[in-house]
C-alpha cells in the first residue's frame, strides 16, 4: 500500500473541511422571500397559504391572450385581449378546440367577462365599453359606457365584480353597468393592487394578481384577502422548459380562473399558455 506524506493528508483535509463547510452554507442558506405586492408571504400570520393541486391537464390555444374565464354549462367562455387580436370564444375544454369566436374590432382591447343570465359581458381596458352579448348566438346586443380602465369581471347573482388593475374592488349594476359602490382590498391591513381576473364563489371572490404567480381569495363583505394561493408551481413544473421559453415571463402570465361548482373544481390557465389545469387549491 502506497504511503501518503503528511502534506498530501493534510490538502486531503483541507478539501473534505471545505467541501462539508460549503454544503453546510448552502443547507443554512435560507430561500428567498416569496412576496405578494411587497407582502412577505411566509410570514402571513393570519392568512392561509395554498397551492394548486393538478387533476388533470388539457390544451389551451397559444393565440388566447386570457383575459376572461368561465365555465358554464360544460363550455367554457373566454375573452382574449390585444389590439387586433381581441376575440370572444367558446371553447371545448376537453379538447382546447375553439367552437365560435367573434373577433372584436381593431382598436379595441378585450379584457374581464361576466355571464348574467343568457348575456355575457366583456370589458374592455381602455375603450371604456362593456358589451353585452347574447351568449347562445354571439350577437352584440348593447354597449355600456364606464369611467376608467377595465380588468376583471364577475357576476354573483346579485351585482358584477369589477377590478381596475387597483386595489380597488368596483360594484356595478348587472343591466345598466352603473357603479353603486366601491371596496378597498388589503391583506393583513397592506392595499394590494395590480388585481385582475375575477371569479365570484359564494361569499368569496378569486382574483389573479397581475404580473405574479399569485391568487387571492376576497371576502366580498369586508374587502380582505383570507386565503393567497401560491401557483408558481404551474410556471416551473407544469410547463416544460420549452413552453416556458415561448413565453415572456413579464407579460404572458397566469390569468384566467373559472370555477366548476358541480366538481368543485377550478379551472387555470395564463395568457398564451399552452395548457388549462384543472385543480383544487390545497395545503402544502
Amino acid at each position: 500500500m502506497t504511503k501518503r506524506s503528511p502534506m498530501a493528508w493534510l490538502l486531503v483535509l483541507l478539501v473534505t473541511l471545505g467541501a462539508v463547510g460549503s454544503l453546510r452554507a448552502q443547507e443554512a442558506t435560507p430561500e428567498p422571500p416569496r412576496t405578494l405586492r411587497g407582502v412577505d408571504v411566509n410570514s402571513l400570520s393570519a392568512t392561509d397559504v395554498l397551492v394548486p393541486e393538478v387533476l388533470s391537464v388539457r390544451e389551451h390555444s397559444t393565440t388566447a391572450y386570457t383575459q376572461g374565464l368561465i365555465l358554464h354549462a360544460g363550455l367554457l367562455y373566454e375573452s382574449t385581449g390585444q389590439r387586433g387580436a381581441s376575440t370572444l370564444r367558446e371553447v371545448d375544454p376537453a379538447s382546447g378546440a375553439v367552437l365560435r369566436q367573434v373577433n372584436l374590432p381593431d382598436q379595441l382591447f378585450a379584457e374581464g367577462l361576466a355571464l348574467v343570465g343568457d348575456r355575457l359581458i366583456q370589458l374592455t381596458w381602455t375603450s371604456g365599453i362593456a358589451r353585452y352579448y347574447d351568449r347562445e348566438t354571439f350577437v352584440l346586443l348593447a354597449e355600456e359606457r364606464y369611467g376608467g380602465q377595465g380588468w376583471g369581471l364577475c357576476y354573483d347573482a346579485e351585482v358584477l365584480w369589477m377590478t381596475d388593475g387597483s386595489s380597488t374592488l368596483f360594484i356595478r349594476d348587472a343591466r345598466t353597468f352603473d357603479l353603486l359602490e366601491t371596496r378597498p382590498v388589503t391583506l393583513e391591513g397592506t392595499p394590494i393592487d395590480r388585481l385582475n381576473e375575477l371569479e365570484c364563489v359564494g361569499e368569496h371572490l378569486y382574483a389573479n394578481v397581475y404580473q405574479s404567480d399569485y391568487i387571492v381569495r376576497i371576502e366580498k363583505s369586508t374587502g380582505e384577502i383570507d386565503q393567497v394561493i401560491d401557483a408558481i408551481s404551474l410556471w416551473e413544473q407544469e410547463l416544460s422548459a420549452a413552453e416556458r421559453a415561448d413565453l415572456e415571463p413579464r407579460d404572458e402570465v397566469l390569468n384566467g380562473i373559472a370555477w366548476d361548482p358541480e366538481n368543485e373544481v377550478f379551472y387555470l390557465t395564463g395568457k398564451h399558455w399552452p395548457k388549462l389545469f384543472e385543480v383544487r387549491f390545497v395545503a402544502p
